[in-house]
This record gives structure tokens, C-alpha cells and sequence, in this order.
């Protein structure tokens, strides 16, 4: 199957493929030829006039006053992607690579960079073929575009550099040549063009977020769980409650938790002569929490969208009108702000999920046996589960501060505010890690406390949960360790697994998907 790429218009659900496991084929839609030639034209006549152009026959940054002689346009080109590749730290996940090979191409595409078609054919290639350039994943602050790892992403093109092929860490070059692939010599701009730009930073933070849809997921099935093996009541789910206040995020989130707790025999069970009156906040607030998150989960989609089909060069080319204009539209402020939200969402998931964990395991509130443990005493139980997830819980509240509102002048006062967005993007990841643990951890605590209430059921949907979850994690009649059933359900909260388990509509009713 190939996808084509058509600049400026991709969506969320074309994100969504290919930003899978699997490798898609990737055409540019032809559309945008004609644009792309226009504005490589215009360059080349810049590239021949007398009058100063930054990037063509100019130095870069605060070496922008150095004029370049035109028979050295192209090494200028070339020395810029050696001299910009200073990277460090491990390499971007390959995944991840492969989008950002796909988001340079389509901004490319859209024919305001004045690159030849050769530039934007080779990075198809690379994607194609399966040559991945290994971006070290430390080196970017954000602005004047991800300059460091971009240039790592380029060199490959022009033979130089390191990829992954065939599941080896190779030169570029021997893999160009296995790959049946040809490196290319840069024009004039081609270089600038390749490393300006926001595509890491965005690659980065639309991989998180769609990890972030499946997490959100598996946490509002998760808090459902616990609900009933908490014995809590549906009451605070009724959707004129919500309607009332009227945020969008909150009332799908009631609809979704009253879909999946539909049926529940323990929850008819104690429909008279349960003595509580409310609940605790994480039982009871969970759709003005998760609903919270929701809404920035979306607008975030919504900002990554934008940015995916965002032209992030400098300077731009408007060949229509022949002009060429420098700007700043490689400041990745708007990615790092949406990062910046994710990373408080994602904690803010980690940390109601924990209070609830911690609920199911005090018998005052749960009225469950202590730490759900079998003959309590000679079981600890879940006692130490409960530490793992507080641990967690923990480090997130850490990883959570923002990296927006930090900035380090660089090239030497010239770029002196920047958006450190491929850090705020990159920090995601181990907050998503940790929270998918956290609600691992809570599926397997609200499995447990159900089973002290059998031969009662839960809602349908939930008994489908219970059912993987007991596929992977049997029942705990006395202590054991749990550390390999915490892993494997992670895998299926990451995975999305947990969402499908429910054969519900949870996942229409919780989509990020937008029209």
C-alpha cells in the first residue's frame, strides 16, 4: 500500500498510519511540482544576481554579513550540514525518524523553500528504502529549527552520516549503495532549507501524543474498574451534571464512563443500603479530571496538525511575487507550549490514577480486604504496587515543569530567544512510560478487589478487560511477584489493547480524530 503525501493537507488519521510499526510507502502528490520548481528557479536567479541573499550567498546566523563567492554556493551548502551535525545522546527511536523524513518532505513540498524535486525525492527515498539517518537525540533547542538533528537527517543525502539498514548501524553511504539509491549535491539554500525548520520537535511530540490518546484510553477503562470494584456509585456520571457546566471534554468523558459501567451487577448490588454518601474526588471527578486532560490532548492535536503541514524555513520563497523574505517561522514556541500542556495532562493522568490506587488498598475506604491481600498479614499484597505507582506519580510531577519557559541565547546573541521544544517533545516519552505503568498498576489492583466480590459481574464492557487481563495475569490467591504481570499489561495499555477489549464505543467517544 502507498500513501501519497499531499503538502499542506495532511491529517490526523494519515498521521496516525504512519506513525505505525510497519513502514508505508510514500508518494508526493504531483500538485505541488509546479510550486517546488517555480521557487528553486527563483533561488537559482538569486543565487546568480550581486544582491546579498542570507543563505544563498550569505554566511548563517551571525555570520549572515560574510558574502560567499559563487563558485563556492554549493560546498557552502555542504559544510553547513557537516558543521551543523553535533548531536549527541542516543538515537531517535526509528519510528520517529521515518516521520520526520515524511514532515521535511511535505514542507518541502509546498514549494516556498526553493529546493529542486532531487532534495524531496532523495528524502522520500530514504523513507521508502528503509534508510534511516540516526539522529542523536540531544542537541536542539528549539529554534532557528532543530539545526543539529535536521543536519543529521541530511547528511545521509549527500552520502555521509550514519543510518539504520537492515536492522545494522551503517555509514550512509554503504547504504545508499545496498539500497540502490544515489546521493545528491546540494544547490544553493539546499542545505539551510533541510535543517531549518520544526519537523523533530513536531515528529516527536505527534508520536507522543498519539501514544497519549492510547494511554488516555486505557485509563478512563482503568478508573471504571476501580469504580466497581470500589463499590462507588455512577450518580456523578449523569450527563445533566455535566451538560450544566458545559466543558466539551468533561461530558464525553461522563458519556464514556456511563457506556462502560452500563450493566454491572455490582453496581445493583449496592444500590440500597450502602451508607456512603459521595465519593472520593478520584472516584467521583473523574470525567472533570480526565475530561481536563481531554481537552488539552485535543487542542494539542489540533497544533501539531497545523505545524505538520507548516512551512518552518527561512528565508521562505515567494516566487509568484519574486520575493524572498527571511523570518522566524522555525521558532517552535507553539510545539513547545502544547508540549508543554501534554506534559501536565499526562502527569495529571498519572496522578488521579495513583489516588486511586491508593483507595482500592486502604480497607477504611475501599471496604475491600487490606492491600487486597488474601489472609492479610501472612499476604502483603499490593502494598509495594501501591509504592511503585506513587514512585512514578513522583517522577512525573518532576518531568512536568515546563520546558517552555526556559531560554538560552545562542549564536552569540543573534538567536537570543528559543522555544526548547525537542526537549519539551522528548520528555514525553518517559512520563508516558511511566504513566502506562501507573495505570498497569491500577488495572491489575481493580481486578484483584473484583475478585473478592464474585460470583457479582461487572458491566459487560469491564468483564471484557477483566477477561485480557486474566489472559496475561492470572488471579492472586496468595502473594507472588508481580513485576512480569505490571510489564505485560503495560504492553497492553500501550498498545491500545485495553480499549479494544471493551467492544465498546469508548473509543468513538474518546477519539482525537479531527474532520
Amino acid at each position: 500500500m502507498t500513501d501519497i503525501l499531499v503538502p499542506g493537507e495532511i491529517t490526523l488519521a494519515q498521521l496516525r498510519r504512519l506513525c505505525g510499526s510497519e513502514r508505508v510507502a510514500v508518494t508526493l502528490d504531483a500538485s505541488c511540482r509546479p510550486m517546488v520548481r517555480a521557487s528553486a528557479e527563483h533561488v537559482r536567479r538569486a543565487a546568480e544576481a550581486d544582491d546579498p541573499v542570507y543563505g544563498v550567498n550569505t554566511g548563517f546566523g551571525k555570520l549572515a554579513t560574510t558574502r560567499i563567492p559563487k563558485e563556492d554556493l554549493a560546498l557552502l551548502q555542504l559544510r553547513l550540514l557537516r558543521s551543523h551535525a553535533v548531536g549527541v545522546g542516543d538515537p531517535l527511536p526509528e519510528r520517529v525518524v521515518r516521520l520526520i523524513l515524511l514532515l521535511k518532505a511535505a514542507s518541502l513540498g509546498r514549494g516556498f523553500s526553493g529546493v529542486r524535486e532531487e532534495v524531496i525525492t532523495a528524502l522520500l527515498g530514504l523513507h521508502n528504502e528503509g534508510v534511516t539517518p540516526v539522529i542523536p537525540c540531544q542537541g536542539s533547542v528549539g529554534a532557528s529549527g532543530d539545526l543539529a538533528p535536521l543536519a543529521h537527517l541530511a547528511l545521509p543525502l549527500v552520502g555521509e552520516g550514519e543510518v539504520f539498514y537492515g536492522g545494522e548501524r551503517i555509514p550512509a553511504g554503504d547504504a545508499l549503495q545496498r539500497a540502490g539509491l544515489r546521493a545528491i549535491e546540494l544547490s544553493a539554500k539546499e542545505g539551510l532549507a533541510l535543517i531549518n525548520g520544526t519537523q523533530v520537535s513536531t515528529a516527536l511530540a505527534i508520536d507522543a501524543l498519539l501514544a497519549a490518546d492510547r494511554l488516555f484510553e486505557a485509563a478512563v477503562i482503568s478508573g471504571s474498574l476501580t469504580l466497581d470494584a470500589a463499590r462507588g456509585s455512577d450518580g456523578p456520571f449523569d450527563a445533566r451534571i455535566h451538560a450544566v457546566r458545559g466543558q466539551l471534554g468533561q461530558i464525553d468523558c461522563a458519556a464514556a464512563y456511563r457506556a462502560l459501567m452500563a450493566g454491572s451487577e455490582i453496581r445493583r448490588s449496592h444500590l440500597q443500603g450502602d451508607d456512603r454518601v459521595q465519593d472520593p474526588y478520584s472516584l467521583r471527578c473523574q470525567p472533570q479530571v480526565m475530561g481536563a486532560c481531554l481537552d488539552q490532548m485535543r487542542y494539542a492535536a489540533q497544533v501539531l496538525v497545523r505545524e505538520a503541514n507548516a512551512v518552518t524555513d527561512n528565508p521562505l520563497v515567494f516566487a509568484e511575487t519574486r520575493g524572498l523574505l527571511s523570518g522566524g517561522n522555525f521558532h517552535a514556541e507553539p510545539v513547545a507550549l502544547v508540549c508543554d500542556a501534554l506534559a501536565v495532562a499526562i502527569a495529571e493522568i498519572g496522578a488521579i490514577t495513583e489516588r486511586r490506587i491508593a483507595m482500592l488498598v486502604d480497607t477504611v475506604v475501599s471496604r475491600l480486604p487490606p492491600f487486597l491481600a488474601p489472609e492479610p498479614g501472612l499476604n502483603s499484597g499490593f502494598m509495594i504496587l501501591h509504592v511503585t505507582a506513587a514512585a512514578l506519580a513522583s517522577e512525573n510531577k518532576s518531568l512536568a515543569h515546563p520546558a517552555s519557559v526556559d531560554s538560552l541565547p545562542t549564536s552569540a546573541n543573534q538567536e537570543d530567544h528559543v522555544s526548547m521544544a525537542t526537549f519539551a517533545a522528548r520528555r514525553l516519552q518517559p512520563m508516558l512510560r511511566n504513566t502506562a505503568h501507573i495505570v498497569a498498576i491500577e488495572l491489575l489492583a481493580a481486578a484483584q478487589g473484583i475478585e473478592f466480590l464474585r460470583p457479582l459481574k461487572s458491566a459487560p464492557a469491564l468483564e471484557g478487560v477483566l477477561r485480557l487481563l486474566r489472559s496475561v495475569s492470572p488471579a492472586m490467591p496468595q502473594d507472588r511477584s508481580l513485576a512480569r504481570d505490571i510489564e505485560a499489561v503495560h504492553h497492553l495499555v500501550a498498545a491500545g489493547d485495553i480499549g479494544h477489549a471493551t467492544e465498546t464505543r469508548i473509543p468513538e467517544l474518546l477519539a482525537l480524530r479531527l474532520q
